[in-house]
């Protein structure tokens, strides 16, 4: 089916068939309605790359994937929504991959060169993010999924992010109500904001506690994995005062602690307290269940897709995180 049979069957010209598909406002409302009637009698469906060149938009909106298993168990459902938001409006993703750091930033400029996007969505967000300021030098609509902590002034496009240090804060007040006064945490090695956050949010709450620094040690998974989280856990429960909880940065290395607090004999919730974050399937699945901190997932999206509609209203959105209480960890909240 092609544009010139569509005219033929509206009685109207190519060109009035293009007003119709691309800028209906300038056609008279009684022709708009025959045309589409054509459209929707014979099917047609527009050439999106004909189109996009024709108006400069592809109709699609770009999204990196990071490929760092750890985020994988709340990025895959977070995929999915963000997915669902975006063809709500009309327009699909076109999903790449791409090296991070500065490096991945030509795989960027090849999108942007052959027009094949209208804007990115990222997330994955690391300190000082190259990506944001870039983009934005540039003049192309973007939205965050993350702060980017620039050493000065703000971070520059929308952003979307969820209030992790708060989430951490309320997991050590809650653990600290029920009688711990050695609180330890498990981070990751790389330098992501999400995580710097939410070690930041624990070590305030320490602090604020009064608890002693010796008794609130960060230590930094070796690995992504529930086994650098099981080894991160022995070094801490091998140390000369060993905590009694563990405030994990994610339900993936929490699920390791886990396994390393029960291959000691210990009682997860009575012996060692154990903490997650993004409340994803594991923590419901493991024996007793994982008390963890639950991202709303499906706003996060919306947001997003929300503030690439308003490219020109720079602005961010933080957004609570809500505490799940299971087994491993009983909180007074």
């Amino acid at each position: 089916m092609t544009l010139r049979q569509v005219a033929s069957h509206a009685g109207v010209s190519r060109q009035t068939v293009s007003n119709v598909l691309n800028a209906p406002e300038r056609v008279d409302p009684t022709t708009l309605a025959k045309v589409q009637a054509a459209i929707e009698a014979l099917g047609y469906q527009p050439n999106r790359t004909a189109r996009s060149l024709a108006t400069r938009q592809a109709g699609l909106i770009g999204y990196g994937l990071a490929g760092s298993p750890g985020h994988s168990l709340f990025m895959d459902p977070f995929l999915h929504m963000m997915t669902e938001s975006i063809e709500r409006t009309g327009r699909h993703v076109l999903l790449f991959t791409a090296t991070p750091g500065l490096a991945g930033l030509q795989t960027y400029a090849d999108l942007i060169a052959q027009r094949a996007v209208d804007a990115f969505i990222l997330s994955d967000t690391v300190d000082h993010d190259p990506r944001h300021s870039w983009l934005a030098s540039r003049g192309v609509p973007f939205a965050s999924f993350g702060r980017a902590w620039p050493d000065e002034g703000e971070q520059p496009g929308s952003w979307v992010d969820v209030d992790g240090a708060k989430a951490c804060a309320e997991l050590v007040s809650g653990l600290h109500a029920c009688g711990h006064t050695r609180i330890a945490f498990v981070g990751w090695q790389s330098l992501t904001s999400a995580g710097s956050d939410r070690q930041r949010g624990w070590r305030a709450e320490c602090e604020r506690l009064g608890l002693a620094e010796r008794d609130c040690v960060a230590v930094s998974a070796d690995t992504d994995s529930t086994e650098g989280g099981a080894r991160a856990a022995a070094a801490l429960l091998d140390s000369a005062v060993p905590p009694t909880a563990i405030v994990a940065v994610s339900d993936l290395l929490a699920v390791g602690v886990l396994g390393e607090v029960r291959r000691r004999g210990l009682v997860a919730g009575r012996d060692v307290a154990v903490t997650g974050f993004d409340d994803s399937l594991l923590a419901a699945a493991v024996d007793g269940g994982l008390t963890s901190v639950r991202q709303p997932t499906a706003e996060i999206a919306a947001t997003l897709v929300g503030l690439l509609e308003t490219p020109d209203e720079e602005r961010g959105v933080l957004l609570p995180g809500e505490v799940v209480v299971r087994g491993s960890a009983p909180l007074m909240l």
